[in-house]
């Protein structure tokens, strides 16, 4: 799948989390921020709930757990691969 860099706006925090993670992990949020926008724009009328199991069960099958995305909220440093 071809990518295309886009801007947006984010809190500090994650920005700085987002800047401080290893090439691998900024792989993994850029695909979950992918596949949410993705979702938010092609089908609006599905209920949220039912798109974040989605988003969760595409994260979890590419192996990110919920221990990683945690991690990264609270801008922690993850090690190894995961």
């Amino acid at each position: 799948m071809a990518t295309v860099p886009i801007t947006i706006q984010v809190d500090e925090g994650a920005a700085k989390a987002f800047a401080a993670a290893p090439a691998e992990e900024k792989r993994k949020m850029e695909l979950l921020l992918s596949l949410r926008l993705q979702d938010l724009t092609v089908a609006p009328q599905r209920p949220l709930r039912t798109v974040m199991d989605e988003i969760g069960a595409q994260a979890e099958a590419r192996g990110i757990t919920p221990e990683i995305v945690e991690s990264l909220l609270h801008g922690e440093r993850t090690s190894g691969r995961h």
